[in-house]
Formats: structure tokens, sequence, C-alpha cells
């Protein structure tokens, strides 16, 4: 059986795979890059069908190329994000295999480079970049019983109000997912329970300036930071219509129920932890630390940027804040439906190879790992907190590509 040689391999054509592709093209580096379905597939079949990007238009793209058909201040849908990368692959003349499933990688016996088994045959790889992103494998716990009677799913097969079941819907999550999804559903006349845990909740903008803009006036994108980082929590802010800032107090005036986490099921019962009040509160201290910064960025550097007094109002406590609901019985509650919006988590089970901690972690700095000639692209914080957005994972792929090219010339070297 014949075996394809190439000097590098790219896993996954989303917006990380395509992103490395252009550096290593532009570097001369033999590459190509499988994926699995369509580029861009999670964007176009993995998501609910109003979901928009999280930024603005003028700042979630690649530098070099700005969408056409798209306000810069508006938040392309799904869709059109998907095209988008589909255009870029064809612009920059990517090696992309579409339908190609990789299954294994390996370490080849006595030699350098690796052997990478896919559905299509053998290739050899000096270099092999994993680009699979974040977002791999639903992940929720497992609280109610599958035999419960409740239509359970997670957000990633969520796609619109119809396709689920009449009758109320919990939501568990309150991150950007979790809370679009339960304010559509709002919106279509559903009974909406969203259960809140921990979060960020930024402004979508402030003072004619959205968050994006903020964080980089601010040096926030690279977190160099005066104070201990904040642990992981989820991430409350979208697109979503139009864009908002995102607002539980705005969305339980809507008819939506806030609850606490979920923690526990007995019996048809979904119990809750009392820690809601807490949650918002904290939500509510971030969003005011991101205006203070602000204002004392305007003043300090001189900006003209209007006043807006309005954003320091918050709106009156709703009841489900005031008297939190600690217990609910699903029957008389009418919920028909979970939905878990909680995540995901990694699966580089077809990675047989010397990066990954005792967790199955990536061992990894700045997408470099402790496996020479393994790459990861995509992840959250690979290099700061930019890398979680696509301009941001388009710069770490130009450095995973420059370190690619030091390790070539390495390999190159000859004595003279």
């Amino acid at each position: 059986m014949s075996v394809e040689k190439i000097d590098t391999l790219v896993v996954g054509a989303g917006q990380a795979g395509v992103a490395m592709s252009e550096h290593l093209g532009k570097m001369g580096i033999p590459h190509i890059v499988l994926e699995r379905k369509r580029i861009a597939e999670r964007w176009r079949s993995e998501r609910w069908d109003s979901l928009v990007a999280n930024g603005p238009a003028w700042h979630d793209r690649f530098p070099n190329l700005k969408f056409d058909d798209v306000s810069p201040e508006a938040f392309p849908p799904k869709e059109r994000m998907a095209q988008y990368f589909e255009d870029y692959a064809k612009m920059i003349a990517a090696p992309v295999r579409t339908g190609v499933e990789v299954r294994h990688v390996r370490h080849n016996d006595n030699r350098s480079g690796f052997t990478v088994t896919t559905s299509e045959g053998v290739i050899e790889a000096m270099h092999v970049v994993a680009a699979t992103g974040p977002f791999q494998v639903p992940s929720f716990p497992k609280i109610v019983p599958e035999d419960s009677g409740i239509e359970q799913i997670h957000s990633s097969a969520y796609k619109n109000p119809a396709q689920l079941p009449d009758g109320a819907v919990l939501v568990v999550g309150g991150g950007s997912s979790g809370s679009q999804i339960a304010e559509e559903l709002r919106k279509a006349g559903r009974t909406v329970y969203l259960s809140v845990g921990e979060h960020y909740r930024p402004p979508r903008s402030y003072r004619q300036r959205d968050y994006v803009w903020w964080l980089g006036v601010l040096g926030m994108w690279d977190e160099v930071n005066t104070k201990p980082k904040k642990k992981h929590v989820a991430f409350a802010v979208s697109g979503f219509d139009g864009g908002k800032t995102m607002d539980f107090r705005r969305l339980a005036h809507t008819g939506i129920t806030l609850l606490g986490v979920t923690k526990a099921y007995d019996n048809g019962v979904i119990e809750f932890e009392n820690d809601l009040q807490r949650n918002i509160a904290q939500g509510d201290e971030d969003y005011f630390e991101v205006l203070r910064e602000a204002d004392a960025y305007i003043e300090r550097n001189g900006v003209d940027l209007p006043a807006e007094p309005e954003a320091w109002k918050i709106p009156e406590d709703p009841e489900c804040l005031t008297n939190p609901i600690l217990s609910l019985d699903l029957a008389k509650a009418g919920i028909k439906t979970i939905i878990w919006a909680t995540g995901f988590r990694f699966d580089f089970s077809w990675l047989d190879v010397n990066a990954f901690d005792a967790n199955g972690a990536p061992l990894h700095k700045r997408g470099i790992s402790s496996e020479t000639g393994i790459y990861f692209l995509g992840l959250p914080d690979l290099t700061n907190r930019s890398s979680s957005f696509i301009w941001g994972g388009w710069h770490d792929a130009k450095y995973i590509a420059d370190h690619i090219a030091v390790h070539r010339n390495y390999l190159a070297y000859e004595k003279e």
C-alpha cells in the first residue's frame, strides 16, 4: 500500500485550520488540511439556527478579508460565517480535503515524524497540527436519568423552538449559548426556566464602542493584569437580536424564571443551589468594573466619547431573584425538555502521542506540545483571551507556523 508523505498535516478545516493553512502557505511549507465533513462544519450543523457571531463583523474576521455584504457593526449569522471561511480557503488556495476523517496518529518507530491513519489511507507527516478546536464532545452532568420521561438535549443539538415537545423548558447554563437559547424560547411563547451559575457579564457595548474594542484599548486581550486572574466561568455576551448586553434581570422581566446551579434530581424534582443572588451580584460587579475602567481610560487619554448614564442603571430585582426557587417539580412546572448548555470537553483519543497530562488535557505552551512535532490550535487561552476569538486564532496560527519553520531548519541542517 502506498503511503503519502507531507511535511505538515493539519487536522480540521474550521477557522483554526484555515488560518493555519494561510500561514504555512505563505512560508512555502508543504501541507494538507483534512476535514471529516465540510469546511467550518460546526458553524453549519452543530449550532442553533439563529446563532450569530459573538463579535461585530469589523472584528470577528481574519485580517485579509472583510465581509462585503454585512454592516461592520452587525453580527454575521452562522451560515454567513461558514461561507466566510469557505471563501477564505478558496482565496488562499488552501489544500483542504473534505470528507476525510483522521482516525489515529502515532510517532514513527525509530525515526522522526508521524504515521496518520485516515478514512482514505495512510499519510506520513513530520508535523501534525490538531486544529479541531474546543467544541468537540458535548458535556453535561448526568443528573437527570434518561428514563425520567424528560426530553434532554445538549445545546449543540438544539436548532429552534419548533423541534422541542410542547411544554415548558429548563435551560441549564447561563453563558452565551444558554442565555440566547432561553431568550429565543421565551420570544417563541414558551415558559422558560434558566439555571444560572457563575458567569462573566460584560457590557455588549459602552459609550458607542463594542466590548471587543474596549478589550483592545484596555489591554484586556493580553490579560497582563495587576490582580489574580479569575477562574474560567461562563461568558455571558452575545450578538443575539442585534447585540444587547446580557442582563439576567431583563430576561426575568420578560417572563424567564431564573434559578441557581442545578445540583440534584430525585423522583421528578430538581434541586438548585442557593447561589443565584451571589452569581448575579458577581456578574454585576464584573459589568461595573468594565464601565469604571472604560471611564478611566477615556478621562486619562482625552477620548471624545459621549457619556452613557443609562448603562449604570440596573433593573429592579424580579421575584425569582428576591426569593430564589430551590426545588422544582418538573411535572407541576410543565417542563417537558431540558437543554444542557454546559459546554464541551476535549476528545483527542485519535492522538496517540506524549502530549497529554493524566487527565487527558493537552500539555503545551502557546500550542507547542510536549511531543515535538505535535501542535494544538484553536483552544481557549492557548495564548491569551484572544485565542477564543477568530482574529486571535489567526495570530496563534502564525506563531505555530513560525515554530514549524524553525523546526524544519533544524531537521534540514547538515554540518559542513
